[in-house]
């Protein structure tokens, strides 16, 4: 066995949070020793392979529940169907794309071909908005509706390839906050998690029986959580206690500790808001937020990873 890595040097060399390492250890898919004399986890060679097919198969979009999949089975019948399954939704993606792109030709064919100075032609334009929304709140038509019933059902399956997107305000409150640490400050044996825990009299939280929110900032992380009515900074030491500031943001679901997920969520949720006509993301002076979701272990247990709400910093636009 070669020598053994530390977590800090680990995290560096592949580009990861020391939290996601954890969590990959969690879901079973590397293991850490730890000697009597250091404190911290060290990983051999075999966790270096390990990590390293881990981030290719992330890479290639293949869920956590299945890379447990491939890594508790013997051969490579397993890490085969689940890779061509992946081809499978290539190809079936790749194919609506094309029919959607000749859906949208016609429609500019048939555009093309009107003319509004003629009220005819506008009334067939008329008529066939009118097919489209007959077809979306399910009505009865009589009309030719082939090529609305191609467009809706070709929009609807690609349009589950995005995630759904919740808009909502965060309110004032207080909280204590563990400043800007490194990971393993953060989640050491003597850091603000240990605090935490032992101070957890003090806290109440803002969203669900959980944690609230963390966000980072030149790779380190900040944690805060709300406190109770009649803390004060006395009782928080050595941490400071900040007022957080209402904001919109835009809310979707990834999994905890996964960077992989958090980086294509982030991107799709901006996608989204770009899209839109009202709203707009909000940096630099705001942060995009984690709100860390640690569910039961039915929860868990069912869907194979842990949940985590990633908050995108928006506002409206001028004029809105």
């Amino acid at each position: 066995m070669g020598e053994l890595i530390k977590i800090r040097e680990m995290s560096l060399q592949y580009g990861i949070s020391a939290r996601a390492l954890k969590y990959y250890e969690e879901m079973g898919l590397i293991t850490s020793t730890r000697s009597d004399d250091y404190a911290y986890r060290l990983y051999d060679d075999a966790a270096v392979q390990r990590l390293e097919q881990i981030l290719i198969l992330r890479k290639l979009n293949i869920s956590i529940k299945d890379i447990q999949r491939i890594f508790n089975t013997v051969g490579s019948d397993v890490v085969l169907e689940v890779l061509g399954k992946k081809v499978n939704a290539i190809d079936e993606e790749v194919a609506l794309l094309h029919e959607l792109k000749e859906i949208v030709l016609d429609f500019i064919r048939q555009i093309e071909q009107a003319d509004f100075g003629k009220e005819s032609d506008v009334k067939l334009l008329y008529e066939k908005a009118k097919e489209i929304e007959n077809q979306i709140i399910n009505v009865d038509y009589d009309g030719n509706s082939a090529n609305v019933n191609r467009l809706l059902d070709v929009t609807e399956k690609l349009n589950k390839k995005i995630p759904d997107v919740m808009v909502v305000r965060v309110p004032d409150f207080r909280a204590v906050s563990s400043g800007y640490l490194t990971w393993q400050e953060l989640f050491d044996e003597n850091g603000f998690e240990k605090w935490r825990k032992e101070h957890d009299h003090l806290l109440e939280n803002i969203i669900f029986d959980c944690a609230d929110f963390m966000w980072q900032r030149d790779g380190k992380p900040c944690w805060v959580w709300k406190i109770k009515e009649g803390v004060t900074g006395a009782d928080t030491a050595p941490y400071k206690i900040i007022n957080f500031k209402s904001g919109l943001y835009a809310v979707s679901v990834c999994m905890d500790g996964d960077g992989e997920s958090h980086g294509n969520v982030h991107k799709k949720i901006e996608n989204w808001v770009s899209n839109t006509e009202n709203f707009e993301v909000d940096y630099p002076d705001r942060e995009s937020m984690g709100h860390m979701i640690y569910p039961h272990d039915d929860i868990k247990k069912g869907l194979g990873y842990n949940q985590m709400n990633l908050y995108i910093p928006i506002k409206l636009k001028e004029g809105k």
